[in-house]
């Protein structure tokens, strides 16, 4: 549709105020003027129209040192502003703990924040409390589970709506100083995150709104799906509501479903989706866009910059879900699909940073529709950094999980949760000393349901795998005689962040717990007296000989070696990428100088672990350690190969069969 000579002139006018109002500078404004507002069509950037040609890059996800690269990156490929989520369960991992603030590495928003004013960009607020972003518990800290009296999330349930004041306000402390009104990048904050799809207590969300209020002095957004269900569900009065996905379809139901005159103002898309992230599983690929969808997103960003409205790319930048961040979608059928430790997304720049085909063209349709000053004025991309290959690292088994000792410890008669014991992530081992008189042979049931994956051993012998990925976990029947150990060793896969909409069961935001919960049966006959432990694995442990050398007999076992980097060649080059692949492991984790990297698991489409240079030691007399924690060890004995890491130039996607799978009959 061509735009007549008028729409033309503003959309000129529009984009190159974009680019003269620089976030490194602050205009004078008459106080009059709101350094940041909107009208019925326009936001406005010291009094002059402002189209935000935005992107998601999350810093929790991003290792610090890279943040001015990949800030750069972003400026260069035409966009104006960074649009960032806030992790609750990184902020404050213990209650009344808070981890952010100056000098807290990945926590620093307002570093990030600061950094990315120095590359050119303004920055948008997305603080939750809840953020879905396929993080673990749509980034609730595991410790809310706890609380007294805390019978729903996201509500006005006072419990909760206590705690997540608390969050907030104490975030805004630390982000005051970044607000656009105080010459900062800061240019709004959203109010929860896309919550019409969620529920529709706008007491809840009013709430929210009034705690920003009393903490920013910009303007406020909501952002929700584009169908009336989910704009009546999550807009609030006063707040300036914005939809996401197509855009067509979203900007055509904001202009139908929202009447409410304080909620109206431009059109912003706050989530255009650049492609998907992915599932572990063995029929689950790799997303990355192919030439038609390239195509199509080059056209919806065309389609919206030229009708003078905004838009911010999902995600522009995903990084890594470094640790156990990674969370998981609630399918029918109580079936859970944990998200991978790449959090890739198919985006523009790639887990590792470095540019894609995909940014290249929209690098280029962005640029083609800017007017002559505002191109000129978009930097050049930064050179991408190197990656390596490193030689394979033999490792040595040293440790047993069954010997480590755990950070905390129960004897009960029935099983705890990995929360009722203070417990987060990682994984949960269960022991129970059979003392029946008769032998007792049947088909276990660990609780409820298996919460997530479940290793089951007798005698530390494992004899099945119980795993909620699959809708028909397999059945695994255990025989026990007096004087038998039954182990349940238990992984948290990722809370559920979200549930598909084909899910019929209850809300599965409202049921976070991992581990056992309820009873553990065999044939039918509850178990009584049980130890539970924790092994939150945040870091390997550091020395725990192992008690039996049968490599196998062991159950999950520690792995160690260590490796070299010689010196970069220049500066330029200081940090040197590569990716770690296990290739005899089957499932488990991976540690580089006490830094946690993520799982791996043959299943796929994830083959190999992102390691940023940063944690490297590189040069003469350094040496790197490697850990990894293999579950199946078993596995790599039946192999006959040296169980080793070796350290990729380019990362590897591939899916294989799943060995624990449940038989079909």
């Amino acid at each position: 549709m061509l735009l007549s000579t008028i729409s033309i002139a503003l959309w000129t006018t529009c984009l190159w105020a974009a680019s003269s109002a620089s976030p490194a500078s602050t205009p004078t404004t008459s106080a009059a003027t709101p350094a940041f507002t909107y009208n019925a069509n326009s936001f406005l950037l010291h009094g002059a129209p402002y189209i935000i040609i935005g992107g998601q890059m999350d810093p929790q996800r991003v290792p610090p040192e890279y943040w001015p690269d990949r800030l750069a990156k972003v400026r260069a490929m035409g966009l104006n502003t960074i649009f960032s989520y806030v992790y609750w369960n990184l902020m404050e991992p213990q209650l009344g703990t808070w981890a952010g603030g100056s000098g807290s590495g990945s926590n620093d928003i307002a570093r990030f924040m600061m950094l990315a004013q120095e590359a050119g960009l303004h920055v948008v607020l997305r603080p939750g409390p809840y953020i879905c972003g396929e993080r673990e518990w749509g980034g609730f800290p595991a410790w809310l589970s706890q609380v007294t009296d805390l019978k729903t999330v996201r509500s006005h349930d006072p419990s909760f709506l206590e705690k997540a004041t608390s969050y907030l306000t104490r975030l805004a402390a630390d982000l005051k100083d970044t607000q656009v009104t105080k010459g900062g990048p800061l240019l709004m904050v959203q109010v929860e995150n896309e919550y019409g799809s969620y529920g529709k207590d706008h007491v809840y969300t009013s709430a929210l709104r009034d705690v920003l209020r009393a903490n920013y002095d910009i303007p406020l957004y909501t952002n929700d799906g584009g169908v009336d269900w989910t704009l009546a569900g999550g807009s609030v009065p006063g707040v300036l509501a914005v939809v996401d996905g197509d855009p067509r379809g979203g900007f055509n139901a904001r202009r139908l479903y929202i009447k409410d005159a304080s909620m109206l103002g431009p059109l912003l898309d706050g989530e255009y989706y650049t492609l998907a992230p992915d599932f572990w599983g063995t029929t689950q690929p790799h997303n990355v866009p192919n030439t038609q969808q390239t195509a199509a997103f080059a056209r919806d960003l065309e389609y919206v910059l030229r009708a003078n409205n905004s838009i911010s790319l999902y995600m522009v930048h995903g990084g890594t879900n470094f640790g156990w961040g990674n969370g998981a979608l609630w399918r029918n059928n109580n079936v859970s699909a944990p998200f991978t430790t790449s959090y890739d997304y198919g985006a523009p720049i790639d887990e590792s940073g470095r540019t894609t085909t995909l940014y290249t063209q929209l690098r280029k349709t962005i640029l083609g529709l800017l007017p002559e000053k505002e191109r000129a004025a978009v930097p050049t991309p930064p050179p991408n950094v190197p990656h390596m290959a490193l030689p394979a690292v033999t490792l040595t088994p040293y440790a047993s999980l069954f010997d480590t000792t755990p950070t905390n410890s129960s004897s009960i008669a029935s099983p705890l949760t990995m929360e009722a014991l203070g417990q987060a992530y990682g994984l949960i081992l269960y022991e129970h000393i059979y003392n029946g008189t008769s032998p007792l042979q049947g088909v276990l049931l660990p609780g409820d349901r298996p919460r997530d994956r479940v290793l089951v051993y007798v005698n530390s012998r494992r004899v099945g795998v119980i795993d909620s990925t699959y809708e028909r976990p397999a059945t695994v029947t255990v025989t026990l005689k007096a004087g038998d150990r039954l182990q349940l060793l238990v992984e948290n896969l990722g809370r559920v962040d979200y549930y598909s909409q084909e899910a019929t069961t209850a809300n599965m935001l409202l049921d976070p717990y991992k581990g056992v919960r309820g009873e553990v049966t065999v044939g039918g006959t509850t178990l009584h007296g049980w130890t539970s432990k924790s092994h939150p694995l945040e870091v390997p442990p550091t020395s725990e000989p192992l008690k039996n050398t049968t490599v196998g007999n062991l159950g999950p076992t520690f792995y160690r070696g260590t490796f070299s980097v010689d010196t970069p060649p220049s500066t330029e080059t200081a940090y040197l990428d590569t990716f770690l692949s296990v290739p005899a492991g089957t499932k488990g984790a991976v540690w580089v100088n006490g830094f946690h990297l993520g799982r791996y698991w043959v299943v796929g489409p994830q083959q190999s672990l992102y390691l940023p240079g940063t944690i490297l030691k590189v040069g003469v007399n350094q040496t790197n350690e490697v850990v990894v924690l293999e579950l199946e060890p078993e596995n790599v004995v039946a192999k006959k190969i040296p169980f080793t890491v070796v350290g990729l130039a380019d990362r590897v996607w591939a899916n294989h069969p799943d060995p624990d799978a449940p038989l079909r009959l």
